[in-house]
C-alpha cells in the first residue's frame, strides 16, 4: 500500500530559497572544481614561460589580452574564494562558530571577505 505523502514539493529551482551558509557551501564546491582545472591553466603558463623565449614572449602577448586577463582573474577568484571558505572551515574545525548563528556569521564573513579578495585580484590584473 503506498503512503499518501501531502508534503509540497517545489521543483522550480529559482524559486527555492537557500540559506546564505548554502550558497556558501555550494560556492566552495563549485571554487574547488574551478581551482582544479585552473592549476592546469597555471602550469601550463609556467610550462610556457620557462620553455623558450618565444613561448615566455607569446604567453606575454596572451596574458595582455582581454581573454587571458579574464581566465587568469577567473582563476585567481575561484583560488582565493576557496581560500577564504576553507579558513573558515579550519576556524570551524577548532570548535569556533559551530552554532547555526555561528555557522551563518562565518559564511556572511567568508563571502565578504573572498568578494574583497577578487576585487583586489581584479584591480591587480586589470590596472
Amino acid at each position: 500500500m503506498a503512503v499518501q505523502d501531502k508534503r509540497p514539493v517545489n521543483l522550480d529551482i529559482g524559486t527555492i530559497q537557500l540559506p546564505v551558509t548554502a550558497y556558501a557551501s555550494i560556492l566552495h564546491r563549485v571554487s574547488g572544481a574551478v581551482s582544479f582545472a585552473g592549476a592546469a591553466v597555471l602550469l601550463w603558463m609556467l610550462y610556457a614561460s620557462l620553455a623558450s623565449e618565444a613561448s615566455f614572449t607569446q604567453l606575454q602577448a596572451c596574458l595582455t589580452s582581454f581573454w587571458g586577463k579574464l581566465i587568469l582573474w577567473g582563476v585567481l577568484s575561484a583560488l582565493a574564494y576557496h581560500t577564504a571558505a576553507g579558513i573558515k572551515h579550519l576556524i570551524m574545525d577548532l570548535g569556533i562558530g559551530e552554532t547555526l548563528e555561528g555557522g551563518v556569521l562565518a559564511a556572511k564573513i567568508t563571502l565578504v571577505s573572498a568578494a574583497a579578495l577578487i576585487i583586489l585580484a581584479g584591480a591587480w590584473i586589470w590596472l
